[in-house]
């Protein structure tokens, strides 16, 4: 059995400025964690697979196309691939979230 244990993982900054910290890559799934300090974005940008956006912490906004909804920890949101989505952190929270992508799409 494998644990990972999300608080042992280097955190190293995204192409977007963010904090992140990868979590696992196989052929059919990648898992990245994202924390977006108060007011942080993620902007809208694409990918050519699907993606499952899993808040584990905190509350923000996730675009998906022309949609914006409010999430907080235990959502999960889904974006269909080639749609462009987003997320952005609340004033006041740290927004965490797991971010799978399936299949992986460096594999």
């Amino acid at each position: 059995m494998e644990i990972i244990k999300l608080a042992n993982l280097a955190y190293r900054e995204t192409p977007w400025g963010v904090k992140g910290r990868l979590v696992l890559e196989l052929p059919d799934v990648a898992i990245m964690n994202l924390i977006l300090e108060p007011g942080e974005k993620v902007p809208p940008h694409k990918t050519p697979v699907d993606v499952l956006f899993q808040v584990i912490e905190g509350k923000g906004t996730v675009e998906i196309g022309e949609e914006r909804q409010e999430a907080e920890s235990g959502d999960i949101v889904i974006s269909p691939a080639k749609i462009p989505h987003a997320l952005e952190a609340n004033l006041g929270e740290v927004f965490s979230v797991l971010v799978y992508k399936v299949p992986n799409p460096k594999k």
